[in-house]
């Protein structure tokens, strides 16, 4: 499902295998579990958290097919992923996701709740396909969509026209941070990333107030869908 591993004060959590990565309670379980991993690390050290994965896929998003027709199982499947969006946002250390391949629906939305993103530029986009699947898109997704990505015309282009956005083409647009020629070379360039937020070190717990202030609507918005989960909000 994933691993978790140490290089100096940067952890790489890495999502295994050469599927899509699908978001279903298992993988969202044990992704929880490596960040509560992180956050015992980061309150007594600086480090930094970098999210990435093997294969074709960052995630091609909810596991649509483990969940089928049957309401509890997509209200569990939701309700984890809000979980572990909370626990991304309100961990206290800096978070980059290295993105090597395609990161739609869900598994954008994992993608981008990182502080930062690098992506693969010669392979793969990232995609909103819920107009495409005939899906209405939550409205923390809009939220957290709105808060990262500064142009309304790039959001607009996300969530309406489900556009299919290349690398290149999303640093002009604001929607990540960092385009890089191949998939070992943009992990590299996200470590690197970390490394150099480390070295400022910053305190976790301040780092991951000032977050929440910037996100507090994102938050809320989650709050309104569930507050019943073990998440930090």
């Amino acid at each position: 499902m994933c691993t978790l591993e140490k290089r100096g004060e940067v952890f790489i959590l890495t999502l295994t295998g050469s599927g899509e990565h699908r978001l279903n309670p298992t993988l969202l379980d044990a992704i929880q579990s490596a960040l509560n991993q992180v956050r015992a690390a980061a309150t007594s050290s600086s480090v930094a958290l970098i999210t990435t994965a093997h294969g074709k896929f960052f995630s091609n998003g909810y596991d649509l097919d483990w969940a089928g027709s049957d309401k509890v199982r997509g209200d569990l499947m939701t309700s984890k992923l809000r979980s572990v969006v909370a626990d991304f946002i309100t961990l206290p250390c800096p978070t980059i996701a290295a993105v090597t391949g395609h990161a739609s629906a869900a598994g954008f939305i994992l993608a981008r709740c990182h502080d930062y993103v690098a992506m693969r530029k010669d392979r793969g986009f990232v995609y909103m396909s819920e107009m495409d699947i005939a899906l209405v898109i939550p409205a923390w997704f809009h939220a957290l969509v709105k808060n990262k990505v500064g142009s309304a015309t790039a959001v607009r282009d996300l969530m309406l026209r489900a556009d299919k956005v290349t690398a290149a083409v999303a640093v002009e647009k604001g929607i990540i941070d960092l385009a890089v020629v191949g998939a070992e070379e943009t992990v590299e360039a996200a470590v690197r990333m970390g490394e150099e937020l480390v070295r400022r070190k910053w305190k976790g717990h301040v780092y991951a107030g000032n977050r929440v202030g910037l996100m507090w609507e994102v938050l809320e918005e989650i709050r309104k869908l569930d507050t019943s989960t073990g998440s930090r909000l």
